[in-house]
């Protein structure tokens, strides 16, 4: 995934999948073999890459819902490596 691109679009590999483990109250990634446990703002972000979103799209999001702003380097350093790890497909 190009750092600039924000015109890209994420989706969860077709082996990962999130869940909601409501007895320890967490966000889990299951992949084969493994579990990631999530912390919030991984998990809203992995739970927004359906496909549908650009990355733009998905830093605009988690902006309003965070109320913050300035997300872009750090959802791209976030995105960048979970595309790394084999979590994400960006296209």
């Amino acid at each position: 995934m190009d750092v600039d691109d924000l015109t890209a679009t994420p989706r969860l590999a077709t082996k990962a999948m999130l869940k909601h483990d409501s007895v320890r109250d967490v966000e889990l990634l299951l992949l084969p073999e493994r579990v990631v446990l999530l912390n919030k703002s991984g998990a809203a972000i992995l739970g927004l890459c359906d496909g549908s979103r650009t990355v733009r799209q998905l830093v605009e999001r988690l902006e309003h819902d965070f109320e913050a702003t300035d997300l872009t380097g750090d959802v791209m350093a976030f995105l960048q490596d979970a595309s790394g790890r084999g979590w994400v497909v960006v296209t």
